[in-house]
């Protein structure tokens, strides 16, 4: 697997995850998760672990989609646990990211929720 940059910020996740998925390099994604992390995509289902998270995203990156750099809200750190989120340009609710420091000091995601949808109104 070739060295990629580390997230030595939890926020640094959100830019490299924008650089590599906009390359088309779908291994790149999944190296920003940890080897048991959760991805809740496609929506209603799970995605567990990253060379499912890797398939995934190979499948996706084969369209072509680009993805733009969203404004990170501020991060909650406890400890080596950190929440991290976005609100999406789109409009389409949040998205929100659980990641835990490594022993090396950069950070990875363990759960991935990238789309909360709003409520429907009554």
């Amino acid at each position: 697997m070739p060295e990629y940059e580390k997230a030595m910020r939890p926020e640094d996740i959100t830019r490299l995850f924008v650089e590599r998925s906009n390359a088309g390099d779908a291994a790149g994604v999944a190296a920003l998760y940890e080897e048991d992390a959760v991805l809740a995509y496609p929506p209603g289902r799970l995605t567990v672990g990253r060379e499912a998270i890797r398939e995934l995203w190979a499948k996706v990156l084969a369209h072509g989609p680009r993805f733009a750099p969203e404004q990170p809200l501020p991060t909650l750190v406890s400890g080596d646990i950190a929440l991290t989120s976005t609100p999406p340009k789109d409009g389409t609710g949040a998205r929100a990211q659980v990641v835990r420091r490594q022993p090396d000091g950069s950070w990875l995601r363990l759960l991935d929720q990238p789309e909360f949808l709003p409520a429907p109104t009554p």
